[in-house]
């Protein structure tokens, strides 16, 4: 392993463990609001719908500009009745992903990538604190799979990947089935949202055997996110997040610069909350990201705006 990401699973590894070891506060963790992650899981088991669109905009490894990605997630989940009261309980969820990209160069194409099917646990720890625990699986269907995938759609599949900054690889995998076991930990209190996460994605080939040699790979994400409410219609929320192979496909593993191997990236953003009657809210935000260190940062000249807009029922 490369100092580079030794260093960066370090980090990773001290800014979870720090979150969870603060000496939170006692608070009125039900009755205070919840932030939203931008791109981490919410730590709630809600019934909702999310309309989630990143627009990335790159130039490419030679410098060129006027990339342009537009990668969207559109999730649902039902949370079973009798499963935990407000937002505890169990609720199962579907997610589906598609890329839009025109590169610099070349031709520009558009996909339907894997689905990811899963379900989410989430209990109340007390005082305001909070754990969820998911599992999850891709349906190795998308577009741009097999032994002769369209060459505009594998760039395209490249492009969404970096356009969810890293976070989502494993749907623009379609040539893999992925488990996908994940845990958050959540305060909540005061207006305040403080949460750690952590995913491993453990991907196995099933199709394209021609042109994707590895059978295994592994991923690892984590993250945090701080949220406020400012007023009850308005909150601001940030992410800090990081991404590394373990397990890595042959071209990361034959890249010299050790650039490939991880990514860290950030998220913040302004999101409205707005009562539609009867339970329901809709909670519109919108987030700027970047990367913070190769290749988003440089030389790729990645910038994010992230539009998501989840309903609540």
């Amino acid at each position: 392993m490369c100092s580079s990401s030794r260093h960066g699973v370090v980090v990773s590894t001290l800014l979870f463990a720090a979150l969870m070891a603060v000496g939170l506060p006692a608070a009125a963790g039900d009755a205070s609001p919840y932030s939203l992650p931008w791109q981490l899981r919410p730590a709630a088991a809600t019934t909702a719908v999310r309309a989630d669109t990143a627009f990335a905009f790159y130039d490419n490894a030679a410098g060129a500009s006027g990339g342009f990605t537009a990668a969207s997630t559109l999730a649902a989940s039902f949370k079973i009745p009798g499963t935990g009261d407000k937002w505890a309980g169990f609720a199962p969820l579907v997610k589906l992903t598609s890329v839009s990209d025109s590169p610099p160069k070349g031709t520009g194409a558009f996909a339907i990538v894997n689905p990811i099917v899963g379900a989410t646990y989430v209990l109340s720890l007390g005082e305001g604190a909070r754990a969820g625990f998911f599992l999850g699986a891709t349906i190795p269907v998308g577009m741009g799979g097999g032994d002769s995938p369209n060459p505009s759609i594998t760039v395209a599949r490249g492009a969404g990947q970096y356009a969810r900054s890293q976070m989502d690889d494993s749907p623009f995998a379609v040539n893999d089935f992925a488990i996908i076991p994940g845990l958050d930990f959540a305060w909540v209190g005061g207006g305040l949202t403080l949460q750690a996460e952590a995913t491993l994605f453990e991907l196995a080939r099933v199709r394209g055997a021609a042109v994707e040699h590895e059978a295994t790979k592994t991923n690892f994400t984590s993250g945090i996110h701080a949220g406020y409410f400012v007023i009850p219609l308005l909150s601001f929320g940030l992410d800090l997040r990081y991404q590394r192979w373990i397990n890595a496909p042959f071209p990361v593993d034959k890249d010299t610069t050790g650039t490939l191997v991880d990514n860290w990236t950030i998220a913040i953003g302004p999101r409205l909350h707005i009562p539609l009657g009867g339970g329901a809210k809709i909670h519109p935000g919108i987030a700027y990201a970047q990367g913070l260190d190769k290749p988003m940062r440089s030389p790729l000249d990645y910038h994010i705006v992230q539009l998501d807009v989840p309903v609540t029922f």
